[in-house]
């Protein structure tokens, strides 16, 4: 195995005396190499993408949601709430009470949600970060905040005094509604805060104090619609999840951070996907430029094959030759390629030399995971192109 690597080393780094022969070794080896950045350069940048996209969701959703089996609501008892205090896998909790309701703001009407929430509620969830104006709710008053979707909607204005925002909800019942009066719960209520965290929530939420829904639904002081909660860093989701569970008797559906937002992770990570196999097909073809590079060098080392196999090497060992120089190639490439790709990286994240708009710099993430998913990729595909371009070496080519 040495002889065939000293000579597949030979002609990995020595110049062919045919000029054509070099430079279609030459655009081989920046063909592997550019398709190793690239590959890389996609992939940190959809990283940065993900990371982008999924930071409002995570900073704003709870670690895990406990809900009803069935039904909208279910009643928390104070064995429960004092076993949850007492547990050293949560550091705090949150009672919730939403359900669809109608919104009306001088005389422009939308449909959302209301979400009633206690005041834990912010050391569960940061939405409070994502503030676009005014301030959070104060316990025990009729403020509100919204999402600014609903606030464009609506036209919706900050403390204005002279127009509140009505919200009506059917009266829990059975049977025909003879007086539509009658038939809906409602309340006035103040906005003081806008937030702004994606389009989909924003159009979807609007926040109050708990005790508000608590009326407007007529729900009992034990009755919530989910409690949210907070885990303690060293907490496993298995242990916390195990816990609630035994908590519960298993009478609750339990959800993490990452099944609240289960069409949101599908979504990326097919277009993950996508991305790398359109990669991939990029890095194929390159690797299509090499085999054909190896070719076109068997043909131009005839003289020095027919010379090899004289002094007793076999067919096996000249191909050897040829299929390590094809790998060294794919080496050389991927090295350069993944330190070019790792630069531009670093460049973009230190200095955001693209931007999306003049404030705000492309998201790209550098991570060691995706420097072994460009290797996995490119050195597989670089041995079996040069496996299958070395076979040309057989008895045909010394006649």
């Amino acid at each position: 195995m040495n002889f065939p690597f000293y000579i597949a080393k030979r002609y990995a780094v020595s110049f062919s005396k045919n000029s054509t022969i070099n430079i279609i070794t030459i655009i081989a080896t920046i063909a592997i190499i550019a398709s190793a950045m690239a590959l890389f350069t996609f992939l940190s940048v959809f990283s940065g993408l993900r990371e982008f996209t999924l930071s409002y969701s995570n900073t704003s959703d709870p670690d895990f949601t406990v809900s009803p089996n069935s039904g909208k609501s279910f009643l928390f008892t104070k064995n429960q709430e004092e076993q949850i205090k007492n547990s050293t896998n949560f550091s705090n909790y949150s009672k919730i009470i939403e359900d669809r309701v109608l919104f009306n703001y001088d005389n422009k009407e939308q449909i959302a949600i209301i979400k009633g929430v206690d005041s834990l509620f912010t050391s569960v969830s940061a939405i409070d970060r994502h503030l676009y104006v005014g301030n959070w709710l104060e316990a025990n008053s009729n403020q509100v905040i919204v999402g600014t979707e609903i606030s464009k909607k609506l036209s919706l204005g900050l403390f204005d005094y002279n127009n509140s925002l009505n919200i009506f909800s059917p009266k829990p019942g059975s049977g025909l509604i003879e007086n539509n009066e009658n038939a809906f719960n409602s309340a006035k209520l103040q906005p003081v805060g806008i937030f702004n965290i994606n389009e989909d929530i924003d159009n979807k939420y609007v926040f109050c104090d708990i005790s508000i829904t608590q009326k407007l639904f007529n729900f009992k002081n034990n009755q919530v619609t989910s409690i949210v909660l907070k885990s303690n860093t060293n907490t496993s989701e298995e242990t916390a999840i195990k816990e609630l569970k035994d908590i519960f008797k298993n009478k609750v559906t339990i959800k993490t951070k990452a099944q609240l937002n289960d069409s949101l992770y599908k979504m990326l990570n097919s277009e993950n996907l996508f991305i790398y196999l359109f990669s991939t097909l990029v890095v194929i073809l390159t690797l299509f430029c090499l085999a054909g590079a190896i070719v076109m060098i068997i043909i131009d080392k005839k003289e020095n094959i027919y010379t090899l196999y004289n002094i007793g090497l076999n067919f096996n060992d000249i191909r050897k030759v040829f299929f390590i120089q094809g790998t060294i190639i794919t080496f050389f490439g991927l090295f350069f390629g993944i330190t070019l790709g790792t630069l531009l990286i670093l460049i973009q994240q230190k200095f955001s030399l693209l931007m999306i708009t003049p404030n705000f710099p492309y998201p790209v993430v550098f991570k060691i995971k995706n420097i072994g998913i460009v290797i996995l990729t490119i050195i597989p595909l670089g041995i079996i192109s040069s496996w299958i371009a070395s076979g040309r070496v057989n008895k045909e080519i010394l006649k």
